[in-house]
């Protein structure tokens, strides 16, 4: 474990923010397709929770420019910010696209994509939170990333299966591959922030 000075807790303060920031913006998109009330509406949502995340990642750029000695590698810091905002991009691209694309209603695949993706995006929040603890605690949370990465691969890999298979409109096939295909870049960019978090603690234990 490693300890870590009050100056150098603004940086975990701004991750964990983020972190929170890009939960809640993927709860809003699982309640949107399992609701599909107003889609625009909660695209809106995640749209403004999209803005505050980069503003905060914006603002971990700014104090990463203005601190001399960090307390995790330059590198970690750039990396671990940016895979985080990867996260919330690709909650905002699913919602998009259901807009776009004037979708009536979310296939069970969708609706299941999209409850993976939130129970992984919580497994990163709970990873950030616990960084500066032991690596079996981050690894807990990675494990769990890990699986719902690999069954978001499973149903997506199905669900594009199934299109090929029963869907007669080529523009059908079109938008929905690339729905799932975009919600399963969101749980590979959730995989990919632990992965960073773990490289962190191993080099910190």
């Amino acid at each position: 474990m490693f300890s870590l000075i009050p100056k150098e807790e603004a940086f975990f303060e701004l991750f964990k923010k983020a972190a929170h920031n890009m939960i809640e913006g993927s709860r809003l998109l699982k309640d949107m397709v399992e609701q599909f009330h107003d889609p625009a509406a909660m695209a809106r949502k995640i749209k403004d929770v999209e803005h505050v995340g980069d503003g905060i990642t914006h603002d971990i750029a700014t104090r990463l420019n203005q601190t001399f000695i960090t307390p995790i590698d330059r590198e970690d810091i750039h990396d671990l910010a940016s895979a985080l905002d990867d996260i919330l991009d690709a909650v905002e691209a699913v919602a998009d696209r259901f807009v776009i694309y004037k979708i009536t209603k979310p296939t069970e695949s969708a609706i299941r994509l999209a409850d993976i993706l939130y129970h992984a995006s919580v497994a990163v929040g709970e990873a950030v939170d616990r960084v500066g603890m032991s690596h079996a605690q981050i690894n807990e949370c990675s494990v769990r990333v890990n699986s719902l990465e690999n069954e978001a691969d499973r149903v997506s890999r199905d669900a594009i299966s199934g299109l090929f298979e029963k869907e007669t409109d080529p523009i059908a096939v079109i938008k929905w591959k690339e729905i799932y295909e975009t919600f399963e870049a969101g749980t590979d960019r959730c995989e990919d922030v632990a992965n960073i978090l773990e490289r962190i603690v191993l080099k910190h234990n």
